[in-house]
């Protein structure tokens, strides 16, 4: 079922990157250490032995201080490969940045490594990235519809790591969109269950 087409969301993408750009160095770096904290302090955190994250761009929220936060409490940290011929991911687990590589438009990606391979079923807490959200927990991601794909029967736990920027009233869905449980942001974590 359709609330608006595919023009819509090409406009929000364009209106999400508009949004990011617009804050400062200082501004980000204070918002990010908020949400570090706050995802730190939560249960679902604290909780998961097996923690999936992107590795960020200049451009989204910094992922970095997760990852290496993770590797100090012990928690298996684990990275997206993604595929564009199939439109998949296969997370890898992910032990130092040696392990990576550059891919297509400067990422960094896993080598792929049958060893470091993890099941969707062994992740416990998946953090999404994103340009826009609602208070029901869709997102509008970067287009290729990856993640959408990933948390299909995905069943562990979601969270999306944005600003309070970045939300917006409605936004357009379509059948295959999904929703993630929690949203991430400077002001702290928020439950969409109740939406």
């Amino acid at each position: 079922m359709k609330r608006g087409g595919k023009m819509d969301k090409t406009e929000l993408r364009f209106k999400g990157k508009q949004i990011l750009s617009t804050i400062s160095v200082k501004e980000r770096q204070e918002m990010e250490a908020k949400m570090h904290r706050h995802l730190f302090a939560s249960e679902l955190w604290k909780r998961a032995k097996v923690v999936g994250v992107t590795l960020s761009q200049s451009h989204e929220w910094s992922t970095e201080p997760i990852i290496e936060e993770g590797w100090r409490a012990g928690k298996k940290m684990v990275v997206p490969k993604c595929s564009p011929k199939e439109k998949e991911m296969q997370f890898y687990q992910l032990d130092s940045y040696d392990q990576l590589e550059r891919v297509y438009f400067g990422l960094r990606e896993p080598k792929p490594n049958e060893d470091s391979k993890i099941e969707k079923d062994d992740i416990e807490l998946l953090l999404v990235p994103g340009l826009l959200f609602d208070i029901k927990g869709y997102r509008i991601g970067y287009g290729g519809g990856y993640y959408d794909r990933f948390i299909e029967g995905y069943r562990g736990k979601t969270m999306m790591v944005a600003s309070t920027k970045q939300k917006i009233d409605k936004l357009p869905m379509e059948e295959y969109d999904q929703r993630v449980e929690y949203i991430l942001t400077e002001a702290g974590i928020q439950s969409t269950y109740q939406f």
